[in-house]
Formats: C-alpha cells, sequence, structure tokens
C-alpha cells in the first residue's frame, strides 16, 4: 500500500541528511519540507503536539535554544513552545517525519524500520 509520506526538517542537518538517505534507500517516497526556508505554522505544529506532546518536538539540546536568554527559556508553556517554533523553525526537533496521519520525531534506523513495517 503506497503512504503518503511528508519529512520535516532543515536541508543542512546531518540527521536530516541520514534521514532522507535511509528513505531513499528503502525506495520510499516522500515529500521533503524545509521548515528553516519554507516556515511552519502554528496550526501545524498544535496538531503534531496533540500527537507527540510540545516536550518531544521543541529541540531543547539544540544550539539556537540553549542561545535564548534566561528567562524566555524559563517556565515554558505550550503555547509559548509553539511561539518559539513558529519564530525559530530550527528550534524543532528534526526529522519530523509524517505518514497517513502517524508521526515519528527523530531518526533512528530501527524506528523507522518499525514505522514502516506497518504498513
Amino acid at each position: 500500500m503506497a503512504r503518503s509520506v511528508a519529512l520535516y526538517g532543515i536541508k543542512t542537518c546531518d540527521t536530516m541528511r541520514k534521514a532522507r538517505a535511509w528513505l531513499d534507500e528503502h525506495g520510499i517516497a516522500y515529500a521533503f519540507h524545509d521548515y528553516k526556508s519554507q516556515g511552519i505554522d502554528a496550526e501545524h505544529l498544535k496538531k503534531w503536539i496533540q500527537q507527540v506532546g510540545w516536550e518531544k518536538l521543541l529541540n531543547k539540546a539544540g544550539t539556537t535554544f540553549r542561545k535564548l536568554p534566561e528567562a524566555d527559556k524559563a517556565n515554558l508553556t505550550e503555547a509559548r513552545a509553539v511561539a518559539l517554533m513558529v519564530a525559530q523553525p530550527s528550534m524543532i526537533k528534526r526529522p519530523v517525519l509524517e505518514a497517513e496521519g502517524a508521526l515519528e520525531v527523530g531518526f533512528k534506523p530501527d524506528v523507522y524500520e518499525r514505522f514502516f513495517a506497518k504498513s
């Protein structure tokens, strides 16, 4: 069964390159959305958050987040996290893989194997 697959991330990210290579090697067609150049809207982020939670989606380990003033990092809420991710999409963990309503955040080959074995 063919699945509609979209991969979201930043073109120059090493993890993104690995995820794209894995999909290519496994013959899985996908649409790529570079949210650094194309942006991402709050509604899309909120849809993802309903599935995985904002804590999983917000990349606190990344340089962009770590460079924020302490006041911006303290007492985060979903609304503040969404605003940060819309303003600076590099704060979104990557890649985000969306296929037929299912969502996977991050890249690990074994997780992708299981994800696509479901189809």
